[in-house]
């Protein structure tokens, strides 16, 4: 596997990969639009990634070209993705690095049953389908012989440094300190919750295989619990005893959404919780032999890489 590495994006993904490739002895650079990601050992880069003649650039003689970039603000993406996307497919292009791009489950829409990779992208929502048309740009290029693709794809992230973008991490400083927590659509229905550890393991797995490019992987996460149970899990890991979860539904969500941007974004994904959301790993984990981080663990890290407001 070539030793150079450049990582876009310092979210729980990318910064977790960082540290993970620069342990393995490999030369790493993070670029960020401040520059301001400070991992030890790699090399921080202000950029904007939108720009492919910039971002060529810093990819020049990089084996390893990642995605791990996620705009925050929902109601941002149909502005921010486009010309994010384009640009990073185009540097890959140009310098001939692997491109390997850190997904999610929203190509596939609603579904019935345990989502697979071989279920067709059918979102029917604005994000979904703007995640599936990135995939399907890089898995046409890929075919076409002008890069090197592949996407992993996990659920939703739990573990340090996930903070508000979690659905559990979002409640649990409060839950810490004993209060009662909200969550959005549901408490009770069965979900994957995917460890950015796992999913950097996968992006680093999938890059450097030749067999698996030009296809999606799901990332190896662990069975799924419920926003409750999963809440509660990581407070036995703290020490700290179960709290009161209430939910957030409609008409209540319809109404806060109104002057909420981001909640009518949310809103086009209850399908997400409002059923059962399954993830199966089993390809990756037969063709990679991964496995996910014990459930324990992942909670035992979530619970001391939040602070507690104390």
């Amino acid at each position: 596997m070539d030793h150079r590495h450049l990582v876009v994006g310092a979210g729980p993904v990318g910064r977790t990969l960082a540290h993970q490739l620069v342990d393995r002895g490999h030369e790493v650079t993070v670029v960020t639009r401040s520059g301001s990601a400070a991992v030890p050992g790699a090399r921080s880069l202000a950029l904007d990634a939108s720009d492919a003649d910039a971002l060529t650039r810093a990819a020049e003689g990089t084996g390893v070209l990642y995605n791990c970039a996620n705009p925050g603000d929902y109601t941002q993406w149909g502005k921010i993705w486009p010309p994010l996307a384009s640009a990073l497919l185009a540097a890959a292009e140009r310098t001939g690095a692997v491109y390997a791009m850190t997904g999610n489950l929203y190509p596939y829409g609603p579904v019935d049953g345990p989502m697979h990779e071989g279920l067709p992208d059918a979102a029917t929502d604005a994000k979904g389908r703007l995640r599936a048309a990135m995939w399907r740009a890089a898995r046409t290029a890929h075919e076409q012989g002008r890069v090197r693709a592949v996407e992993v794809r996990g659920s939703d992230y739990i573990g340090p440094g996930v903070g508000a973008n979690g659905h559990i991490t979002r409640v649990l400083p409060a839950a810490l300190r004993g209060r009662p927590v909200t969550v959005l659509f549901a408490k009770d229905q069965p979900h994957t919750f995917t460890s950015p550890a796992d999913v950097a393991r996968l992006l680093v797995a999938a890059a450097e295989d030749d067999t698996a490019h030009g296809r999606v992987w799901h990332v190896p996460s662990n069975p799924p619990r419920t926003q409750e149970q999963a809440l509660t899990d990581v407070l036995r890991a703290a020490g700290r005893p179960p709290v009161k979860v209430r939910v957030l539904r409609d008409p209540a969500l319809a109404g806060i959404s109104l002057v909420v941007p981001v909640l009518r974004e949310m809103r086009a994904l209850s399908y997400q919780w409002d059923r059962p959301y399954v993830l199966d790993d089993a390809a990756a984990r037969r063709h990679f032999g991964l496995e996910p981080t014990p459930w324990d663990e992942v909670c035992r890290s979530t619970a001391h890489g939040v602070p507690d407001g104390r």
